[in-house]
């Protein structure tokens, strides 16, 4: 990886937080899960923000503290007005990627935590990326309230057709990652392709993304983690769109 552009302000290293696979509804999710990763998700919640809701997996692995796997679809029980006009988070209203979920689930993108979204952000911008504004969310758990800052673009679209993440910061130590205990599945590897490799790395490099591999061509797929799992080593594929 290139090294950052001297010119901008350091950000603290970001590090991958969770895979997201969309999911036409959550019931084809957590079937999906049990069929192809060998193991049932856990319950997450809605998101009142967003009409969404969630199932989760931990994700093992020594480079990839507390980060798990969410399977997210739209919540046919809740109303879109609370976005305020906002799109849903990670293209779920993009026309294409509807009718890609509708088929199976797929891996769409990933986020990245930082400790401090702002700086992350501005390192972004500076570069030209424009991965939203930060707005606040929340949602209800058995342990409490879960609460987090997070970008979002009012399209709701992924850039770098996914491989440039969102970013999020966690409120509390309160987190699905550290709360969850083990799932039997961990995660070897995250890889990235782009059709714009060095713009996509000098983004990583701003805001300290370490261990995702990226290759330099703009070839299918934009994103492939590498997961080993009870049923053995499984490749997702996908990115957005």
């Amino acid at each position: 990886m290139s090294p950052a552009d001297p010119s901008l302000p350091a950000a603290p290293g970001c590090r991958v937080d969770h895979l997201v696979v969309a999911a036409d509804n959550l019931e084809q999710g957590a079937r999906w899960c049990l069929e192809t990763l060998g193991v049932k998700p856990k319950a997450g919640g809605r998101h009142a923000l967003m009409a969404t809701h969630n199932c989760l997996l931990k994700l093992d692995g020594e480079a990839w503290p507390h980060a798990y796997l969410e399977i997210i679809a739209i919540d046919p029980s809740a109303e879109h007005a609370a976005a305020a006009g906002r799109a849903r988070w990670f293209g779920l209203d993009d026309p294409h990627q509807r009718h890609l979920i509708r088929q199976a689930p797929r891996l769409v993108h990933f986020v990245a935590r930082s400790t401090d979204l702002q700086s992350a952000l501005h390192a972004l911008t500076r570069l030209g990326e424009d991965v939203g504004e930060i707005v606040a969310a929340s949602r209800p758990t058995p342990d409490g309230e879960l609460r987090w800052r997070i970008t979002v673009r009012d399209d709701g679209k992924p850039q770098h057709r996914g491989a440039l993440p969102t970013l999020i910061d966690w409120q509390g130590t309160h987190t699905p990652g550290t709360r969850m205990g083990s799932g039997g599945v961990a995660l070897l590897a995250l890889k990235a392709r782009s059709a714009r490799p060095l713009d996509l790395q000098r983004a990583w490099s701003a805001i300290g993304l370490g261990t995702v591999q990226l290759a330099v061509d703009g070839s299918e797929p934009a994103l492939e983690a590498v997961l080993q799992t009870p049923l053995g080593e499984v490749r997702l594929s996908g990115g957005f769109g």
